[in-house]
């Protein structure tokens, strides 16, 4: 018995390329039609006329042709296209019952899991068998994955609010791998990763720290610690610790009254997970965030009529205000704060404006975050 094996994306892919070619062709003959199918004699005898006229007319036989050769190819490309489409739609039929959404393959798969699942829903609120729901905003932590079977869900990532904490991954039952934490918003931790499951399963990974942000608030001048990672049970890997949050750019724009940080530090990486007490390598140590500009540098500001600076750095320092774009003046024009010192500032700006730009340094060099702990070995 002989198969025949087709690739829809091969036949669509090749339907194109041969699409291109004609179109190429076509071009080809556009351009050599005037000179090859009106031959200009070369000089005014009867012989000259008569070459011309031959090559002429050889001209016109080759173009007509070509354009039945162009319908024929046309007339193959749009077969082959339509070959294609078929075979894609009937993969697509075939795999309907396999478990596509909303065939009768997965319904009756859900009917099931509802049928074993109510018993544990009513008593615990957790199912036997699934996997956890990942985090959401109004819910950031992930689920926790079915008693028996099922994986943690992933926790949900705060990218767009500073300050806030990468929702946690949610653990395993007792085969599963816990969920991965999510990433925290700008100065924030990173969630932690989900246990992975008690007889089966690995840890899941720590969320990234939120990036150091000058106009993020008092909570993003350092950027967030990485989220640890979710431990084993008894076999399995940890989850890798979460990255620190680097330190964003060494600029910002301050609302009036708010106070800005000297430098933006990085944030310390997260722990690894421990490995499964029985076997399983210990989770890989989070890096540190990286620190901010390099020494010497200014930082550049977007302010309103005030605001104020905190030496967030060991020891006191000397700071200098410089005038940028429609800044009149700025008070004081420097000072040397000791460590945790404030200077609150106050700019007037140049006529029409209520805001502009205020640079301030040298500044010294933001530090980087530490790197986590790597977590420890099974026993095996």
């Amino acid at each position: 018995m002989s198969y025949v094996l087709a690739a829809p994306q091969i036949l669509s892919a090749a339907a194109s390329d041969l699409s291109g070619i004609g179109s190429s062709l076509t071009s080809a003959h556009a351009a050599a039609a005037a000179p090859t199918t009106a031959v200009i004699a070369a000089a005014g005898d009867e012989v000259s006329a008569a070459v011309a006229s031959l090559f002429s007319e050889h001209g016109q036989a080759f173009q007509a042709l070509g354009a039945q050769v162009s319908a024929f190819h046309g007339e193959f490309v749009q077969a082959l296209s339509s070959g294609g489409l078929t075979y894609a739609a009937t993969e697509a039929a075939n795999a309907m019952p396999l478990g596509a959404a909303g065939s009768p393959a997965q319904t009756l798969e859900q009917d099931i899991l509802g049928v074993v699942n109510a018993p544990s829903l009513a008593l615990t609120g957790r199912a036997l068998i699934g996997n956890g729901a990942d985090g959401t905003a109004a819910s950031p932590n992930g689920g926790s994955g079915g008693w028996l079977y099922g994986n943690g869900g992933n926790g949900f990532s705060q990218s767009g609010s500073p300050g806030v904490a990468g929702g946690a991954g949610g653990p395993a039952g007792l085969i599963g791998n816990g969920g991965l934490g999510g990433a925290g918003g700008a100065g924030a931790p990173g969630g932690a990763g989900g246990t992975g499951g008690y007889l089966c399963g690995n840890g899941g990974a720590g969320g990234g720290g939120g990036a150091a942000l000058r106009d993020g608030g008092v909570t993003a001048f350092t950027g967030g610690t990485g989220g640890a990672g979710g431990a084993a049970g008894l076999w399995g890997a940890g989850g890798s610790g979460g990255q620190g949050g680097n330190a964003g750019p060494n600029t910002g724009t301050l609302s009036t009254g708010q106070t800005t940080p000297l430098v933006l530090n990085g944030g310390n990486g997260g722990d690894g997970g421990r490995g499964g007490w029985l076997h399983g390598q210990g989770g890989a140590a989070g890096q540190g965030g990286a620190g901010s500009g390099q020494s010497p540098s200014l930082a550049s500001l977007t302010v309103g009529s005030s605001f104020t600076l905190l030496n967030n750095t060991p020891g006191s320092a000397t700071v200098s205000f410089l005038l940028g774009s429609n800044v009149n003046s700025v008070s004081p024009s420097g000072a040397t704060p000791a460590t945790g010192g404030t200077i609150p500032v106050t700019v007037t700006f140049t006529a029409g404006h209520t805001s502009g730009t205020v640079l301030f340094g040298p500044l010294p060099l933001g530090t980087a975050g530490h790197a986590g702990n790597a977590g420890a070995n099974g026993l095996l």
